[in-house]
């Protein structure tokens, strides 16, 4: 394995001079559309890695969900989240292994924290290549200056605002949104960042239909840092979708499900969590890996 800056640093720096690096983010670019420039670069790197055998199992379930919303409904997809190359591998195998998949694929917008535009360069230059509405994480604001509080409050407010405008004008016009529901990558030194974040609940309450999507198998390992610290290495990846699910009956059966003086809304979120973690013990099964991290 190879740090991902070291293994493609001259490949970086042309892409870089192909990015936009709209860096800044403010309610009035929240909705930041594909740069098409920059998906050759990571589906070449993606080339190189990614075994035989990879696949989207179930793909039918994704077409039925693209489908249904291109007959107008709003439609979730649900991540599992351990790389940032989840969301290009995923696009790649649509694009590569799926009948129909550049069309399901022109389709996904996904939701991004805006520390994907804002950290660093490079990683903004590799975010650029997707379609996506960017949002400021309330968990954003715990790391903030004091002194600045205030002014990081209005701010996060008004990007989320334009953000939450912005897909609702696009939910129903044949979009598939996806979003990661852990709201950050899996760090197996922090089992936390497995449990996903309450505020997905409020994503199925306002979405007609879902398909949750389990990942086993990645090319980019997570290591303490920024993205270009990660390592690149060949894997295979077995990506499965589960049936299309009604948001509202799933929502109300977990919530029925809890105990009286639960969070209902986290009871909700804990439950696609664990649907989504028995989806991957069971595609881990049909793919042992000799992994020390287990994924």
């Amino acid at each position: 394995m190879e740090r991902l800056s070291a293994r493609y640093r001259d490949r970086i720096i042309k892409m870089m001079a192909s990015a936009k690096l709209d860096m800044t983010v403010n309610e009035s670019n929240v909705y930041q559309e594909a740069n098409p420039a920059i998906l050759p670069f990571i589906d070449g790197m993606i080339e190189e890695h990614l075994l035989p055998g990879s696949e989207i199992r179930n793909a039918a379930h994704l077409a039925e969900l693209f489908e249904k919303a291109k007959s107008g409904a709003s439609c979730l997809l649900l991540l599992e989240h351990y790389s940032n190359f989840d969301l290009p591998v995923f696009m790649y195998l649509l694009r590569r292994a799926v009948a129909h998949g550049n069309e399901i694929a022109d389709a996904v917008i996904a939701i991004a924290g805006m520390k994907l535009n804002e950290t660093n360069p490079v990683v903004s230059a590799f975010t650029e290549a997707y379609s996506r509405i960017v949002i400021y994480p309330s968990r954003s604001l715990k790391d903030i200056d004091p002194q600045k509080a205030h002014d990081e409050f209005v701010r996060s407010n008004a990007i989320n605002r334009a953000a939450m405008k912005a897909l609702n004008e696009v939910k129903t016009q044949g979009k598939l949104i996806l979003v990661f529901p852990a709201g950050t990558r899996f760090r197996p030194w922090a089992p936390e960042t497995k449990r996903g974040v309450r505020e997905i609940d409020s994503y199925i309450k306002s979405f007609d239909y879902m398909c949750l999507v389990s990942l086993n198998g990645d090319i980019l390992r997570i290591q303490k840092g920024d993205m270009e610290e990660d390592l690149i290495c060949d894997d295979s990846v077995h990506i499965d979708s589960s049936p299309v699910l009604e948001c509202a009956t799933f929502r109300e059966t977990a919530k029925s499900a809890a105990a009286g003086d639960d969070d209902r809304k986290q009871a909700v979120v804990d439950a696609i969590m664990a649907r989504l973690e028995e989806m991957h013990q069971r595609n881990e099964a049909l793919h042992p890996k000799n992994r020390q991290d287990g994924r």
